[in-house]
């Protein structure tokens, strides 16, 4: 690539591209794995807003012009190997739920960051109608986190009633 501002902007592009893509394909996995159905459900619901991610990076490639291809995002692939591992070492419930969600945010921190910086790029170029489609996808991802967040409390609420109904059985049996 030559050293452009707008060819760094399409490079990231790329390398979002592809972590969307990687992302549709995982968080089938994380809709079936999680125990807490509110949790499950923001998934499901992430899933689509991804597809839709996916399309709407396509329709930035358009407006510069510039086919859509894939540049293969290894902290994507990284993270995406991170949760799968989460989900196969803890059991189900709010324990192995809490897992994906530490695993799920980190994701949603890694596309705000570079959604942030790609609008910004685009802002700074006077590329409205891309930046207008990267700040979209923006606050659709703070979106998805904030709500992770709160799904969080209530999970970790279920946790701390698990373990001290666990606690109390184990207490009645060394009686």
């Amino acid at each position: 690539m030559t050293g452009t501002i707008r060819d760094l902007l399409i490079q990231e592009m790329q390398d979002l591209y592809d972590a969307e893509k990687q992302l549709v394909k995982a968080l089938p996995k994380m809709v079936k794995a999680a125990s807490n159905e509110e949790l499950s459900e923001a998934f499901g619901s992430h899933l689509e807003q991804t597809k839709g991610q996916v399309e709407r990076l396509e329709r930035a490639f358009e407006a510069l012009d510039v086919k859509p291809k894939n540049k293969a995002c290894a902290a994507m692939k990284g993270l995406i190997n991170e949760a799968k591992e989460e989900i196969e070492s803890n059991q189900k419930g709010p324990l192995g739920d809490s897992a994906m969600i530490c695993a799920a945010q980190k994701v949603e921190h890694y596309e705000i960051a570079g959604y942030g910086t790609l609008k910004a790029w685009a802002e700074e170029l006077g590329l409205d109608d891309v930046a207008a489609l990267l700040r979209e996808t923006l606050d659709e991802e703070k979106e998805a986190n904030t709500k992770l967040t709160a799904i969080a409390g209530k999970v970790l609420a279920d946790s701390s009633r698990e373990e001290s109904q666990e606690s109390l059985e184990e207490a009645r049996s060394h009686r």
